[in-house]
């Protein structure tokens, strides 16, 4: 009966999987929302509506000065002439394309990058365009909650003398980068908008670190578990690991080839002084990248380690199960002789013929369990 509630239970658990991974799936494959066929350049926002309104936030600095407040309407700060300061305009939320054909048309740029700014299953790339440099992103946090990756699409637009960053919903990584400019701390007040742009790509990738951290301990986690006492909810999650796994995946991979076309191209936005930087942000790309690489091997391995920790278990009690049938083969063969109805049967008219019977049984009982221990099968 064990071996049936077993595979029964495996199956279930098989199931659970199924549908988790069709979960991931769904995350990692995005629908364009566009009709085939549409003109290039056509604003259609395809992903999902996390903010109620979309928010204009302004952050205008130089050596000496800042001005930080909350716009209505992008033409209070665009287009940004004033060339003694860096303009960032930060764009939280997607849905208004309106208002985002408004941010576009004031700044100059070409409708088929405000597209990719709207298509939110952009690929993490780069892109020169005349008067502007297009970087596209994933920004990953961790729900510690429900033990998922959250993730969101991040534009960030470089012009001349301002950066115009999009983001699909509130709350980011770039606290540590305003607080920066607030504060004058470092020296990106005295910088261009290049640099400006770098640290927000650094602030984003150092944000993976702390996903690889958080999936690191659920592995070790996992691992303990998986060696010690496998259960059948342990696969579910080693399965869910998994899939969070692919969507780090997706995001950071191509961070590689972005950074490195940012530092070898020749680019009239960023200077070879803010280049220095990229490198150094593109050395902490590769390192999350290896790391993701790792814990994706080590998921693999968990499936292989729990498949033979069940199988162990599995083979113990078949072990046991074996060892007491082995024992009680002869005994049945024994009692099973003397429970015959035949006549003639001289043992059965002994006077110690019980007692007899009962010193063979457990003799040879005693000596099964000794020969087993001496094979350490017990």
């Amino acid at each position: 009966m064990a071996a049936p509630a077993l595979i029964n239970g495996t199956t279930r658990v098989a199931q659970k999987a199924l549908l988790r991974g069709l979960r991931v799936t769904r995350r990692l494959i995005r629908r364009t929302g566009k009709t085939p066929g549409s003109a290039p350049g056509t604003l259609v926002h395809t992903g999902e509506r996390r903010v109620e309104k979309t928010r204009l936030h302004l952050i205008r600095y130089g050596a000496d000065r800042i001005e930080e407040r909350d716009v209505a309407s992008p033409a209070e700060c665009l287009p940004a002439n004033d060339h003694d300061t860096v303009t960032w305009l930060d764009v939280t939320g997607l849905h208004e394309t309106d208002l985002l054909a408004q941010v576009g048309r004031l700044a100059g740029m070409h409708p088929l990058l405000l597209e990719d700014v709207m298509s939110t299953g952009q690929r993490p790339k780069q892109e020169e365009y005349e008067q502007h440099h297009y970087l596209v992103l994933r920004m990953l946090q961790f729900d510690a909650d429900r033990n998922e990756i959250s993730e969101e699409q991040i534009s960030v637009v470089v012009g001349t003398n301002y950066v115009i960053s999009f983001q699909e919903s509130a709350g980011d990584v770039w606290d540590p980068v305003r607080e920066r400019i607030r504060t004058a701390r470092g020296s990106i007040r005295q910088r261009g908008p290049d640099y400006l742009a770098y640290a927000l790509l650094d602030a984003v990738v150092d944000g993976y670190f702390a996903i690889v951290e958080a999936i690191g301990d659920q592995i070790e986690v996992l691992e303990a578990e998986v060696i010690q006492e496998p259960e059948r909810a342990t696969i579910t999650r080693i399965y869910q690991i998994k899939g969070e796994m692919l969507i780090a995946r997706k995001a950071v991979w191509p961070l590689r080839d972005l950074f490195n076309t940012l530092i070898r191209d020749e680019s009239r936005l960023f200077t070879d002084s803010t280049k220095i930087f990229l490198r150094d942000a593109y050395d902490h790309a590769v390192q999350v990248i290896d790391s993701v690489e790792t814990m994706r091997d080590l998921s693999a391995s968990l499936v292989d380690l729990y498949l033979s920790s069940v199988s162990n278990r599995m083979n113990e009690v078949m072990k046991m199960l074996t060892l007491i049938a082995t024992l009680f083969i002869p005994l049945t063969f024994i009692v099973g002789v003397y429970g015959m109805n035949f006549q003639f049967m001289p043992e059965l008219h002994w006077r110690w013929g019980y007692p007899a019977i009962w010193a063979v049984i457990v003799g040879l009982s005693t000596a099964l369990l000794l020969y087993f221990r001496k094979r350490r099968w017990l």
